[in-house]
């Protein structure tokens, strides 16, 4: 695995640098803030992602839950699983980027996964802190692929891989279980082959 220059690690956290944005994985601490994004959002963001389990406690009420989900993704990268992160601008948490379902072997892939604060949509945060997660599986995690899946009426995260100019696969049919129905996803791909070509490019514009 290759020296990153854009990353930053202790015993505490890691940390994934861009221009504007930070990323490190949350913690315990963060839980107030957190819930409070999430709460100001719920209507921004319920429509894009599955339905909570009516069995299991609130994430966004219940700390032990956030602690508990928190305590998952730790146990998802030292298991090399998926990479999970809260995006920060100026301090301040405004969304959430995380690279799941990693598989190695003959896949060496992952999927990405977003959302950023409506109060900070448009502010190009998104697409930032996609192309540090991006060079990051590709430079530093030596990922072959990463795949973004994405309703098709969601124009909004639509317009966030449009902008780094990901490839669209076409449309994988009744997909992912969201909000309670199944719904379709374009699936958007990039290859180490093609970040070779235009991963400097991407990172001169957005990360530099």
């Amino acid at each position: 695995m290759r020296t990153w220059p854009r990353f930053r690690s202790s015993s505490q956290r890691s940390v994934l640098k861009g221009a504007r944005v930070e990323l490190r994985p949350l913690v315990d601490a963060d839980f107030v803030e957190w819930q409070a994004v999430r709460r100001a959002n719920r209507e921004w963001l319920v429509p894009w992602e599955p339905l909570a389990s009516p069995t299991q406690p609130d994430v966004v009420e219940d700390r032990f839950a956030f602690a508990g989900r928190c305590s998952a993704r730790d146990h998802e990268r030292q298991m090399d699983a998926g990479y999970g992160f809260g995006v920060f601008a100026a301090g301040r948490l405004v969304g959430e980027m995380n690279l799941s379902g990693v598989q190695r072997g003959p896949f060496q892939s992952g999927h990405v996964g977003y959302w950023i604060d409506q109060r900070y949509a448009g502010r190009q945060y998104a697409p930032e802190a996609l192309v540090v997660v991006l060079d990051y599986a590709f430079e530093a995690l030596g990922l072959h692929r990463v795949q973004v899946d994405i309703i098709p009426r969601n124009h909004a995260s639509q317009r966030v891989v449009e902008k780094l100019g990901l490839r669209s696969e076409g449309v994988a049919l009744r997909y992912l279980e969201i909000n309670g129905r199944w719904e379709d996803h374009i699936r958007y791909a990039i290859t180490s082959e093609e970040w070779q070509v235009r991963g400097p490019e991407l990172v001169a514009a957005w990360l530099s």
